[in-house]
Order: structure tokens, then C-alpha cells, then sequence
């Protein structure tokens, strides 16, 4: 997925930095080239501009709905690919789920701006006297569906993806939502690519490349989280945060030597170099806390 490195800084927006990835003169490229129907490369130009606005749009999507719940937002980067939000919701599925689901709301949001726009046009016979105008009113209504519909199929880590995997977890639990979820992606993405390959489509041929690989992720995350979930506990510490007790096992990683250990058995030190670590994070909620404040939350009963 992409990151900041290799991206341009665009700017700040609520808190939330937006960058523009190397990739992403590719798409206009690409974009520029398949845009059809106008006298002018400049509308051309402001089609992909505007597709790229939409994304930005549904991405400021996800991360104020994550912050709204709790959660942590970081950045926005726009590639190739559309965009990614990378956000941190609280690790409880209805947090989740409204986090995902608010991007795609977006869309649904856009719809009836874009109709009246495009009802509007048609009745100002833009068709004949600006035909430019109304095929770029057109597009952006088609547009904007099409993200939509493809943004919600049960594909992870597609949106209606990660929306059904929220739903799963409040019957199967974490993990094992997850690796439904994941499953699923592999079977929805096998039919993304004979479709590619039919349409000879190169641009779906990438995206499904990064579906495999981002189910791919999945799967062996949730294997680890049941991994994490079947361990025996710590007695002696409380995370803070969910106040769940810790697992026993080597679920933490020395950032010096990589060495994986258990930083509470350790008392946060690392057998192999010796580097001491004065936080630890929790594998059930992921939150980052001293490790003085586990010992004193000690004595509040863990949460089943």
C-alpha cells in the first residue's frame, strides 16, 4: 500500500495530512488518455481531477467517522489505485463498521447532487448548446456510481469487504471474522480477475493484484489474532486501555535486534541485546501504554 514515502505533501485538513503519491501521474495519464466524448483535452483534464476529488472526499469520509468513535486518524494518500485512508478505529466491530461504511455514505451523499446537476443540464439543453458540460455532469454522475457499486462488493479489502467483516465479528469474534472475510476476498477476486483479463483491463488487473495480496495479509492476521486469543494470560497485568490481561508468549518484537519475546515475562527487556522498553502495546486493542501503567491496573478484573 502506499505511504509517505515516495508522496508529494499536499496539505492539512481537519488534522489529517493528505499526500499525493508518485503513482498517481500514472492514473492521470491513464485517465487523460480514456476520457472520451469532449472537443477539449481540458475537459479531460478536469473529469480526472474530479474523480480524483471524489475519492478525496470519500476518504475524509472514513477518517472523520473514525474519529468520531474514539479512534486514531492519520494520513490520506491518493495513487494509482484511487486513494487510501489509514485510519485506527477502537477494535470493537460496531466502531469498525461505522468507520468503513461512512466512505461509501459519501457516495450515496453525492448521488442526488450529481442527478439534480445532471437534470438540471438536460433541461438547459446542455445536450446541443454545451455538450462538453453536460457529458462532464454525465461522467461524474457515472462516476461517482461506479465507485460505489465496486466499493461495496464483499470483497476485502474492498469496503463492502471490510463492512461485512464487521458485521461477522459480532457473531465469530475478531480473528475469525477476519479470516471469513479474507476467504471470501480470494473467491470474489478470482471472478475481478477472468473479468480483467476478458476486458484486457490492465488498471482492474492491478487492483486485483493488491486485493490477493491485501487477503493474503488477512489471512495470516488472523491467524495470529487466534493465536493471540487461545493464550494463557498474565495474571500480574491489565491493559489499561480495553483492561484485558495480556497473552504469555513472544507477541512482542525488539525494534533494535527484531528479536520476538514477551516484553512481561522480560519486564520489557529484550533477552537477546538488552534493550529496555519502557511502553508495551497491547495485542488485543493496540493501544501504546507505559509499563507501569499495566502493573497498576493490575488489579482490576479482566473484561471477558
Amino acid at each position: 500500500m502506499p505511504t509517505r514515502k515516495g508522496s508529494i505533501r499536499l496539505f492539512q485538513l481537519f488534522g489529517i495530512t493528505v499526500y499525493l503519491h508518485w503513482a498517481w501521474f500514472l492514473a492521470v495519464a491513464y485517465f487523460v488518455h480514456e476520457a472520451k466524448g469532449y472537443s477539449s483535452l481540458l475537459w479531460s483534464v478536469a473529469e480526472c481531477f474530479s474523480l480524483f476529488l471524489i475519492v478525496l472526499i470519500h476518504e475524509f469520509g472514513h477518517q472523520l467517522a473514525c474519529r468520531s468513535v474514539g479512534g486514531k486518524t492519520h494520513d490520506i494518500v491518493l495513487w494509482v489505485l484511487g486513494g487510501v485512508a489509514y485510519v485506527s478505529p477502537p477494535q470493537r466491530p460496531g466502531a469498525t463498521l461505522w468507520s468503513i461504511a461512512a466512505g461509501p455514505l459519501v457516495n450515496v451523499m453525492l448521488f442526488p447532487l450529481f442527478g439534480i446537476l445532471l437534470v438540471l443540464g438536460k433541461s438547459a439543453g446542455w445536450e446541443d448548446a454545451n455538450p462538453n458540460a453536460y457529458n462532464f455532469v454525465f461522467m461524474l454522475f457515472s462516476i461517482n456510481i461506479v465507485l460505489l457499486v465496486f466499493n461495496m462488493l464483499p470483497i476485502y479489502p474492498l469496503d463492502g469487504g471490510q463492512i461485512l467483516r464487521s458485521l461477522l465479528w459480532f457473531v465469530f469474534g475478531r480473528a475469525r471474522s477476519l479470516m471469513i472475510a479474507s476467504i471470501i476476498g480470494f473467491i470474489g477476486v478470482a471472478a475481478l480477475t477472468g473479468l480483467a483479463v476478458l476486458q484486457q483491463n490492465l488498471m482492474l488487473g492491478g487492483i486485483c493484484v493488491l486485493i490477493v495480496m491485501n487477503c493474503w495479509g488477512g489471512l495470516m492476521q488472523a491467524r495470529a489474532m487466534a493465536r493471540i486469543a487461545n493464550a494463557p494470560r498474565h495474571d500480574g497485568f491489565v491493559c489499561p486501555a480495553c483492561k484485558l490481561a495480556p497473552p504469555r508468549g513472544a507477541f512482542w518484537g525488539c525494534g533494535k535486534c527484531r528479536t520476538a519475546f514477551d516484553t512481561f515475562e522480560t519486564r520489557g527487556v529484550c533477552p537477546n541485546c538488552g534493550t529496555q522498553f519502557a511502553v508495551a502495546s497491547c495485542p488485543e486493542c493496540g493501544s501504546l501504554r507505559p509499563m507501569s501503567e499495566w502493573m497498576a491496573s493490575s488489579n482490576v478484573p479482566p473484561k471477558l
